[in-house]
């Protein structure tokens, strides 16, 4: 069928502007679910970094806006496998102002803590040992650095939301994360001390790193055990869940994903099957001709389908193009967990996407391919429009 690649290419030009449209609507719609399968795979698909899959959260049962404790500390700490406990409090506020180029993750921490529980984090010794030691102190993300032009030694002004309280910080580390690295993290007592012991004794939540990955359901499940019949009860999972948490609460995000995945597949096949109904209607006389010429029956199904295949793979490649530049405006707005700080077209997602592409040309104008290549040469030169 390679032989008539030349006339499958000259079918697709013989109306410009409707191959145009056509490219144009499938790269469109192709994009789309490229986007949406890219993100897809990365939330529900995309295997968990080692370092990650070390850590659990642990937060209050009722809700993550309620406290605990912060007496469980040392009392989680007794249980096998913790290698370490850290505690961390969401501090929200205002950076600036309210635009999204302002909007990054702000956690207050236990500073001596910090990089045990996140090993993979990297930092110089000079500064990781400055953060620690100066109370009014904070580190910020090698990714937030350039994206807010802030440097070691720049001050840092975050006015509460949550707690009623102006932070004035200054820059002294920027650190290096695999995943995530557009945070900013300072003492947890230095907020303490801000709100004037508002918190004293409480926690927001903790971070456990455990001493293995086989251990973390277990760590899991004795540390909710511990708490069971407390006052304040916990709720402990893996950090990976814990974060998977915020998209859930969004509601049925899966379902969401599928369905408008469905709805594009839906659309594309539509566009397809329309142009090639138009483009076979336009040349049945045509067919009758080529088969006078002694074109068979499956020569003449092979060209239609070529023609759709070639349509709709053009219309793929750019759809996938056009879906990694989205998937590069993704990476910059602000994230609920680090996946989509790293989204991408992975080679095995476009290679789907283009062969769903491929299968929808081919489905869409198999109905109209095989009337052409059925028709009788009698009825096909009778055939006026």
């Amino acid at each position: 069928m390679l032989r008539y690649l030349p006339l499958v290419a000259k079918n697709c030009l013989r109306n410009r502007r409707r191959t145009i449209l056509t490219i144009f609507s499938v790269a469109a719609s192709l994009s789309l679910l490229g986007v949406l399968v890219a993100i897809y795979a990365a939330v529900y698909l995309s295997d968990t970094p080692p370092a990650q899959a070390l850590r659990l959260a642990v937060r209050n049962k009722v809700s993550l806006v309620f406290t605990m404790p912060e007496a469980y500390s040392m009392k989680i700490k007794t249980i096998p496998g913790v290698r370490e406990v850290m505690t961390m409090q969401w501090f929200g506020g205002l950076y600036k102002d309210e635009t999204p180029h302002n909007i990054f993750p702000r956690f207050a921490v236990d500073p001596d803590k910090l990089f045990t529980v996140y090993n993979e984090v990297k930092i110089p010794e000079d500064q990781k040992l400055a953060f620690i030691r100066e109370q009014t102190a904070c580190v910020i993300g090698k990714s937030l650095e350039r994206k807010l032009n802030v440097h070691v030694g720049d001050r840092i002004t975050l006015k509460g939301d949550i707690f009623p309280v102006t932070l004035e910080l200054t820059v002294r580390g920027i650190f290096e994360a695999p995943e995530d690295d557009e945070l900013l993290y300072f003492h947890r007592k230095y907020l303490d001390e801000s709100i004037r012991g508002r918190l004293k004794g409480e926690v927001g939540m903790y971070m456990i790193l455990a001493d293995s990955a086989e251990s973390v359901p277990r760590i899991a499940a004795a540390v909710d055990d511990q708490f069971r019949n407390s006052p304040v009860q916990t709720k402990t999972e893996s950090e990976r869940a814990f974060q998977l948490g915020f998209v859930n609460a969004l509601g049925n995000v899966k379902g969401f994903l599928l369905s408008i995945c469905a709805a594009v597949t839906f659309t594309i096949l539509l566009v397809s099957g329309n142009t090639m109904a138009m483009s076979v209607r336009e040349r049945v006389r045509e067919v009758g001709i080529l088969k006078t010429l002694g074109f068979t029956r499956e020569s003449i199904l092979g060209i239609i389908l070529g023609e759709a295949l070639l349509l709709a793979l053009i219309g793929g490649v750019l759809g996938l193009a056009l879906a990694q530049a989205l998937c590069m405006f993704v990476r910059q707005a602000p994230a609920f967990i680090s996946q989509t700080k790293t989204l991408t077209i992975q080679p095995l997602v476009g290679l789907g996407c283009l062969a769903l592409a491929g299968a929808i040309g081919l489905v869409s104008s198999f109905v109209p391919a095989w009337g052409a290549a059925r028709t009788s040469i009698v009825e096909a030169l009778r055939r006026n429009d």
